[in-house]
């Protein structure tokens, strides 16, 4: 009890001070919105001055010290590291390392408490308008990371106070079926489980964004932060205006803003497809390089979307004086296939004449896809290619007809007529480790001393099947063991 009174004390006198110092930082934007819920009877009166709100803050929680005792052993319970004997006092094993780490403790117990006093604010049988205005100025003045408790419970916070509901209210249920208790067989009704957007509860949530907005770099991260994840909830994305913010984001002075824009952009265009261009267009334009590669990075993402809206991108990237620019955008040429197999195909022989090595090794991974579509390789893409003698390349496409002259002797022959002319030797050592009598049957066929080889036949493995035939006869096979004195 002693080491559990120890460190409560540390800890309290700890989060008193950055309680405090949170709820001046959170009211440097004066005045604060009106709550969404209130009693008709008794209408919300706003505080005078930011110092009645601090003074508010903390007086209820030294008033109200079992709510810190009960955070804190919920919060201590979930950092402490594992523990073998599970009936060990904490407070008492872990006190040195829990007074090493008083700011993690007091960032989770800070907002624990501004969870507790919105959900009391938010209570429709009894809304609680002095913890509003605590908690909407807790919560920005926590919100200055863009990593940790502040992007994910931050989020939760800014969520609940647009849907004007309780955090940790389960917004959309499944539906009731005959597996549960609660199930009503004569129920016709379906249920509604969409989520509807507070008024003033938006206006208040836009509010605090706009706070990040305006803020700092870091905040301007948790800011995008918050947005891809409510991009989640597409019935959030008009009344908070995240299609605005995003694209006022795109332009951010910051690059590490921008490019944390860019893994928006997915979701983005599922939610505001128009808005998502403007806001790709934006990006695209960008000259610093973190944006540059982050837009090559998605480019995978993006051709599942906007299909042929995302060819123009790739032709531009393809002209990057960047490598790893380069290399990201040349990876996401086998998606053109999905949209045009002649353009696919035509890219294909373009960028075997690519001044970059990157770019031409990258090619290899969708030939088999492009020897598939087109067997007789019209555009000599494969003569192209092993005539340059990277021996990246050449390993991959030795794998490839390795396994062609296996499973398609046909396609095999036009492929290896195609590329006689170059230096094939180190196609046949590999292929005589695997099939010296199939190897010098082709050998003597590119002579015109033997007919082309046929596809050789699949080996049959044979597996047994326990279900057909009878089964041995118990008797029988006790007394073969017994005779082994495998038996007492």
């Amino acid at each position: 009890m002693k080491s559990r009174r120890r460190v409560s004390e540390k800890v309290f006198n700890s989060l008193v001070q950055r309680l405090t110092t949170s709820l001046e930082k959170g009211t440097l934007a004066w005045p604060l919105p009106s709550p969404p819920i209130f009693d008709e009877d008794f209408p919300p009166i706003h505080p005078k001055d930011p110092q009645s709100i601090i003074d508010m803050g903390v007086g209820l929680l030294q008033a109200d010290k079992g709510m810190f005792d009960r955070h804190l052993s919920i919060v201590v319970d979930l950092i402490v590291p594992h523990r073998m004997n599970l009936s060990d006092d904490l407070f008492e094993v872990h006190e040195r390392w829990l007074l090493r780490r008083l700011n993690v403790l007091t960032e989770r117990l800070s907002f624990a408490i501004a969870t507790e006093w919105l959900a009391q604010a938010l209570d429709s049988s009894c809304p609680d308008t002095d913890r509003w205005w605590l908690s909407l100025a807790l919560t920005n003045g926590l919100c200055h990371d863009s990593y940790g408790q502040p992007v994910h419970q931050g989020y939760h916070l800014v969520e609940s106070i647009a849907l004007a509901e309780r955090p940790g209210t389960w917004h959309t249920q499944p539906e009731v079926s005959n597996a549960n208790l609660d199930w009503n067989p004569h129920s016709v009704v379906p249920r509604s489980t969409s989520v509807v957007a507070h008024e003033a509860g938006a206006d208040a949530a836009k509010w605090l964004m706009m706070q990040l907005e305006n803020g700092p770099e870091e905040r301007r991260k948790l800011l995008v932060e918050w947005c891809r994840l409510l991009l989640e909830r597409k019935e959030l994305l008009e009344p908070l205006g995240i299609p605005q913010i995003l694209i006022r984001r795109a332009s951010d002075s910051s690059e590490e803003v921008s490019s944390r824009v860019v893994l928006c952009l997915a979701k983005f265009i599922e939610g505001d497809k128009d808005s998502a261009k403007e806001c790709i267009r934006i990006l695209h334009s960008r000259e610093d390089l973190l944006t540059r590669r982050s837009m090559a990075d998605v480019l995978t993402r993006l051709f599942r979307r906007l299909e042929g809206d995302a060819i123009p991108l790739l032709n531009e990237m393809l002209e990057d004086d960047d490598e790893n620019v380069l290399a990201a955008a040349s990876a996401t040429i086998g998606d053109l296939r999905f949209i045009d197999k002649e353009m696919w195909a035509n890219k294909i022989r373009e960028l075997c004449d690519h001044d970059s090595k990157l770019v031409r090794r990258n090619l290899v991974h969708t030939i088999r896809d492009y020897l598939e579509e087109f067997s007789s390789d019209e555009r000599q893409i494969i003569p192209k290619m092993w005539g340059e003698g990277d021996e990246v390349v050449l390993t991959r496409l030795r794998e490839l007809l390795i396994r062609m002259a296996e499973i398609d002797a046909d396609r095999f022959a036009i492929t290896i007529k195609s590329i006689e002319h170059l230096d094939i030797e180190s196609l046949w050592a590999p292929m005589k480790i695997r099939n010296e009598q199939l190897t010098l049957e082709w050998q003597q066929w590119l002579e015109g001393k033997a007919e082309q080889p046929k596809t050789p036949e699949p080996v049959q493995t044979h597996v047994s099947d326990m279900t057909e035939g009878e089964l041995p006869d118990v008797a029988d096979a006790h007394a073969k063991l017994d005779d082994m004195n495998f038996l007492d």
